[in-house]
Order: structure tokens, then sequence, then C-alpha cells
């Protein structure tokens, strides 16, 4: 009988990042500060997550307030009117030892595309409390004007003042809840 087992986020070991090009010349990094999910794996087994992960566009930081109000506006993440940005996964593919590509469905805006995100698993360790906590980096690359995020302005020099490419840079931290046994079916 295998077991299906429940993680969560420990918010205050992990972050959600990005990253875009500014004036083209250099990365300017954003943080979300509000975010949950709903992880489920078959035992320890990475290629069986189901993955519901939830976060709000109106946590955004990115060091600069007038930055963030005009990302928050109608030019970006219209944050009055799209409260959340989700990813919805269930498909998990082991690449090799540590290192696994994942696939789900990104909505930003209303706008729902399918993306693959690089992960890298740094394994399960117990903490001095008893937990089990699995550590994962999350990466990838998205044109954010798949999801209408479209605002630029020309530069004179030639260019744009906001790149196109957004990468993303997750660091989390994943405490391990609950394990119940899951029923085998018969054939």
């Amino acid at each position: 009988m295998s077991t299906k087992t429940k993680w969560e986020i420990d918010s205050s070991h992990s972050e959600i990042a990005f990253k875009v090009k500014h004036l083209m010349l250099i990365n300017v990094k954003g943080v979300f500060t509000e975010y949950n999910s709903s992880i489920y794996t078959t035992g320890d087994d990475l290629n069986t997550a189901e993955i519901d992960f939830w976060m709000n566009p109106n946590s955004l930081k990115t060091n600069d307030e007038k930055r963030d109000e005009h990302l928050r506006s109608v030019d970006f993440f219209d944050t009055k009117n799209h409260k959340e940005i989700t990813f919805r996964s269930n498909t998990v593919e082991k690449k090799e030892d540590n290192q696994y590509e994942m696939w789900g469905d990104l909505t930003i805006k209303g706008i729902t595309k399918r993306i693959k995100l690089d992960v890298e698993s740094s394994g399960i360790q117990k903490d001095p409390w008893g937990n089990e906590v699995a550590g994962i980096t999350v990466t990838g690359k998205l044109n954010r004007k798949d999801w209408e995020l479209n605002w630029n302005t020309a530069l004179e020099s030639g260019g744009v003042l906001v790149g196109d490419t957004v990468n993303i840079s997750c660091e989390l931290e994943l405490k391990k809840q609950v394990e119940e046994p899951v029923a085998q079916s018969s054939k």
C-alpha cells in the first residue's frame, strides 16, 4: 500500500522571485511575499507531485515603491481585478538524479498558458525538531507578453525599458505534514 504525502511551504525559509532586464543592461529582482500551496506526492516521490500553488500579485516587492505601484496597475498585473496568480501541475518527469521537469498551467490576469519549469531537489532532511523537510529549487523562463503584461517604452538609444523575458527563481523549503494510506485499485 502506498502513502499520499502532504507538503507545506515554509515561507520563512522560502523565496518566490523573478528577474527582468531593465534598460537592456541589468536584471531587476522582484519577490512575492504572500503565497501558499497544496502539494501532494505518493510517498516522497517527486515524479508523482500534484501541485496547486497561488500567490497574491499585490504582495509584489522590488525595493522601489513607485515601480511596485506601476507593476500592480492595469499596465501589468492589474491587482484590483486579478487577486491571484496560480500554477497547477500534475506532470513531473525525472531527468537526472535530482533534476526534474515540471509542466503546468500558469494563470496571470485570467490568462492560462502551459509552461515548463526546471526543478532541482536537494533531498530530504530531518530538522532539529524531528520534522522531515525537503529542499526544492524551481527555475524557468517565460515571455511576459504571453499574459498581456505588455507595457514598455522605447529608449532613445534603441531597445526598450523592460525586457520581455522573465526569469523565475524559487527556493522552497517544504515540510512534510501528513502521510495517508492510499488503497490500491484491484484489476
